[in-house]
């Protein structure tokens, strides 16, 4: 999406980095002082590194993403760093065992494959101050061990190099850490020297757990170029209860829909705990603070509305996804709620059948005599643990096919209620479903 098609913009009254430190984003800078007066001057250039170790980004890089996307908006000039060449290493920040290491053309390949995502979350069309993804393979891969040894090893002492909070707890841990990853501090270090040089890049963005690879970086500009650079991170994104944030049962949240499909996405982020709601909406929304705080007292005042809940799936999927596949995904999501099935594209219902317990019915038992009886269904379905209950459960309103409610103990499923050549939706109660897949 065209940056000018945004109607979120910037408010010049906030700088950038005061709105940054109230939205929970800035926990150590190099010289914060410094900085704000450098980015009062005007645009800076800025990059955050990520290895595609993965052919998809997932949830935890929305936060740097959408922070150069921030700068963005503000006038200034993104690098997001595709790290082709640190990709085959590793970063030990972060980890408790060393990566599997890629080779280049696995590499290669989820670029490639990124790249579409970065396109939604910023804009790399021409104007003013367009995005730019660089690979530091291009800078790397030509250069010699003993040529890398000579122009940035020397630079570095051992002590310091040790004294790195990411080295440090990987020494003490029973994996240990190997020789390969001890040096990625440096292959970061120089990543930063170089954009310093080539491209005027003053500026390093990373989580917390990237403060000593950008230090370092920082620390070389400094002793081979003589000029100023500076880093900033956020903090690490969790949950309420401590925990990494981004994780499900079943794995990572993708912004590939083929890995996570955009109903999943969408629910993940309106499933947010009422807690983190509002910390989430100032993390991974553009909108503005007026928004945000509306928000926050509508969440305060009734939280059962989910109205911030409801923003930030909204918002968030939007960005990742675009609009119309987000609407289809609220749609998807109200399904869940009760909503009719009328108008439900094939595709949105199948993303919500993904998602809930199934079992098959033959189209036999829907075509003989009456049909299938609705208390067997049940049954069958797993929403009842006998025909009796079932019984009682229609007998008090409580089920539902298709989302529209059954009140006849002598109701039979027939052809005419599956849905999509091949479902049957059934209900009980608010919130526990089921589908019978017809075959």
């Amino acid at each position: 999406m065209p940056l000018g098609a945004l109607t979120h913009g910037f408010r010049a009254h906030m700088t950038l980095l005061e709105d940054l430190q109230w939205r929970g984003l800035v926990a150590d800078c190099t010289d914060l002082t410094s900085l704000t007066q450098r980015l009062n001057e005007g645009p800076i250039t800025l990059y955050f590194g990520f290895d595609p170790t993965g052919d998809s980004l997932h949830v935890g890089h929305l936060v740097p993403q959408l922070l150069l996307r921030r700068f963005q908006l503000a006038g200034h000039h993104p690098l997001s760093l595709a790290g082709g060449a640190t990709g085959m290493i590793g970063d030990p920040g972060g980890k408790s065992a060393e990566r599997n290491l890629l080779t280049r053309e696995q590499l290669a390949y989820n670029v490639s494959r990124i790249k579409g995502q970065l396109e939604r979350l910023l804009d790399f069309q021409a104007g003013p101050n367009p995005a730019r993804l660089v690979d530091n393979a291009d800078w790397t891969a030509s250069v010699s061990f003993l040529d890398f040894l000579r122009d940035v090893g020397k630079h570095f002492s051992l002590s310091s190099m040790l004294a790195k909070d990411s080295v440090r707890s990987r020494l003490e841990s029973e994996s240990g850490i190997s020789f390969t990853e001890f040096s990625y501090q440096l292959l970061q270090a120089n990543d930063f020297n170089h954009l310093r040089g080539a491209l005027n890049c003053e500026l390093q963005i990373g989580g917390t757990e990237q403060w000593g690879n950008i230090t370092a970086g920082t620390d070389l500009i400094r002793k081979k170029q003589g000029v100023a650079a500076w880093g900033l991170t956020f903090p690490l994104i969790t949950k309420s209860d401590g925990t990494k944030f981004g994780k499900t049962e079943g794995g990572a949240v993708w912004l590939d829909p083929q890995k996570t499909s955009p109903y999943r996405f969408y629910q993940f982020f309106i499933n947010t705990e009422d807690s983190m709601v509002v910390s989430y909406l100032k993390k991974f929304t553009l909108l503005e603070r007026a928004e945000i705080q509306a928000l926050e007292d509508k969440h305060s005042a009734n939280p059962s509305g989910r109205d911030a809940h409801k923003a930030l799936a909204r918002e968030v999927t939007t960005l990742v996804h675009g609009e119309a596949v987000c609407a289809d995904a609220v749609r998807a999501s109200e399904i869940m709620f009760g909503g009719s099935l009328a108008g439900v594209s094939s595709a949105v219902f199948k993303d919500v059948v993904e998602e809930l317990p199934r079992a098959a019915l033959e189209m036999d038992k829907l075509s003989t005599g009456n049909g299938f009886p609705l208390p067997e269904a049940l049954v069958l379905a797993g929403l009842a643990p006998s025909k009796g209950q079932a019984r009682k459960d229609i007998e008090g309103g409580g089920i539902y096919v298709n989302n529209v409610r059954v009140g006849a103990v002598s109701r039979h499923l027939t052809p005419t209620d599956v849905s999509f050549d091949q479902y049957i939706l059934l209900r009980k109660g608010k919130r526990t479903y089921a589908v019978l897949t017809v075959t």
